[in-house]
């Protein structure tokens, strides 16, 4: 196996010991986990929204009793949403891999345009 391998990501030449399983750089997956985790803390955040409505609208409790415990459930419901999501939305982008599809290898050369009859 030759030692310098290209990333499936982004294409560049990388040495074998810098790819993981999958051959993604470490550039590729950290940008991947950033996506994730700020995607995860959008639904994270819908996630304990819709609960906090579901809770004030159908269950209607009496909030005079324990009003910190409410405030704890939505914040654990937006961390498990949050880590649920992240971890979901970054196993999904290693299953598809959508950017090596739309990657343009550096080694193919473009051919600058011009006159097709000169």
């Amino acid at each position: 196996m030759p030692d310098d391998i290209t990333c499936i990501r982004c294409l560049e030449t990388k040495l074998r010991e810098e790819l993981d399983s999958l051959l993604w750089c470490d550039d590729c997956l950290h940008l991947a986990r950033r996506r994730a985790s700020t995607r995860g803390r959008i639904v994270g955040l819908l996630f304990a929204f819709s609960l906090a409505l579901y809770v004030g609208v159908w269950i209607q409790p009496d909030y005079s009793l324990i009003p910190t415990a409410w405030i704890a459930v939505l914040a654990v419901a937006y961390i498990i949403g949050i880590r649920v999501a992240r971890e979901c939305i970054f196993g999904w982008a290693r299953l598809r891999n959508r950017r090596a599809v739309e990657a343009i290898s550096p080694a193919v050369q473009t051919e600058p345009e011009g006159d097709a009859g000169e």
